[in-house]
């Protein structure tokens, strides 16, 4: 129960900050592109409790915790409450969906930027009793954005990547490969319980990350949860 207890003390403000900025900037740039639902519902807001999906932000990820830790590989899953956007009234929509849909992984790519900058700045400036925590919080931060960027890159519609997918393929091609939307969460959760999940995303989330490192200079392991 301790052990629960520090890795959610550790893990709480990076996700709750990943998933909440990720899915306001979907709104966000969708307002910029003409389409102004998501500001209607209060969802370009930086209040977690607005994006916060209580079966899956809350009850999915801590049960698949629980699960995967008793089996000796501890794993978390989970998703926000989707940003509201109707793609046909942006001024483009085949191509502003685009932009939509590449504000999430933008900016989870610059909040892991700056979990990498406070992870070096954790050990370039003393903190007291803090440095280690405060490490351990950055290095969180660094992965959980480098997960929902790389996942939701994925061409699997609804996801980011599938979005984007759509709107760069011709329109009878992209309106085909829309149809599969339906199945998008049955294949997730097929390609995470058969590990496959994991290995896509691993080298993509070791690219960026080298790169991150690059930025910063210093080598940032990643936590094990």
């Amino acid at each position: 129960m301790q052990d629960l207890i520090s890795t959610l003390a550790i893990w709480a403000l990076p996700v709750l900050l990943a998933i909440t900025l990720h899915e306001a900037a979907h709104g966000y740039v969708a307002r910029h592109f003409g389409d102004n639902t998501a500001h209607l519902a209060g969802r370009i807001s930086l209040n977690p409790l607005r994006h916060i999906d209580p079966v899956g932000t809350v009850l999915v990820p801590l049960g698949i915790y629980l699960l995967s830790s008793a089996g000796g590989v501890p794993l978390l899953f989970g998703w926000a409450k989707p940003v509201p956007v109707e793609f046909s009234r942006l001024s483009r929509p085949k191509q502003d969906m685009l932009w939509v849909a590449a504000a999430g992984p933008g900016a989870n790519l610059f909040m892991a930027l700056g979990w990498a900058a406070l992870f070096k700045l954790a050990w370039s400036v003393p903190l007291f009793s803090y440095t280690g925590a405060l490490s351990e919080m950055a290095r969180a931060g660094v992965q959980i954005n480098l997960v929902l960027m790389v996942l939701n890159l994925l061409p699997i519609p609804p996801l980011d990547g599938g979005r984007i997918a759509v709107s760069l393929l011709p329109h009878r091609i992209a309106w085909n490969f829309a149809r599969i939307e339906r199945f998008g969460f049955p294949i997730l959760l097929l390609l995470l319980v058969t590990g496959v999940l994991g290995r896509l995303l691993e080298p993509g989330m070791n690219f960026i990350k080298a790169l991150l490192e690059f930025i910063v200079q210093i080598h940032i392991p990643y936590p094990s949860i």
